[in-house]
């Protein structure tokens, strides 16, 4: 398995392996999986601010990917990220969501972050908030009912892990390019 940033080519397999969960699990609020187009425009975005949009291929095959956003659009938030990851279900238990979510927290730490925050779908996601736990986040909070899918109420699960210090602050780093 090799991980690597992701490019404009791997649109059809982000779009596959996170409609999958869109449509199979609550690790996503989101109901209605998006296009191939939408998962690029979404990477673009990340990338346009110098995050990290990695994929996990093995044997040509896109087995996951995870990425840094933005963790809110003001100015104030820009030494933290949020992480987001996903596996393809044929991979699921195999090291894949561990490998990809390690070299996100790796390019963060280097582009001089301070904070990443998992804002993870469903109490229930154990799978999720153990491969979190087990790369350091520690638990910071739980939003109760906060989404409805599939007819249920769902709450999120909010994990945090510092980086760089944490509240130390080198002068010479920007931070995120954000609006304010």
């Amino acid at each position: 398995m090799i991980i690597r940033p992701s490019t404009e080519g791997d649109g059809e397999a982000l779009a596959a392996i996170y409609g999958h969960h869109v449509l199979h699990s609550f690790g996503t609020f989101e109901e209605v999986p998006p296009s191939p187009d939408e998962m690029l425009k979404r990477r673009a975005v990340v990338v346009a601010l110098g995050l990290p949009h990695m994929v996990a291929e093995a044997e040509g095959l896109v087995l996951g990917y995870a990425y840094a956003s933005a963790y809110r659009p003001r100015t104030s938030y820009r030494y933290t990220a949020e992480d987001s990851v996903y596996v393809a279900p044929g991979a699921v238990g195999r090291g894949v969501g561990r490998a990809v979510l390690t070299e996100v927290i790796k390019a963060c730490e280097l582009a001089g972050l301070r904070q990443l925050v998992a804002v993870i779908g469903d109490s229930a996601n154990q799978a999720s908030i153990g491969l979190h736990a087990s790369l350091g986040f520690l638990p910071v909070g739980i939003l109760r009912n906060v989404g409805f899918k599939r007819d249920r109420w769902v709450d999120t699960c909010l994990m945090q892990l510092s980086l760089n210090g944490g509240d130390t602050l080198p002068p010479d780093n920007p931070g995120l390019k954000l609006g304010g």
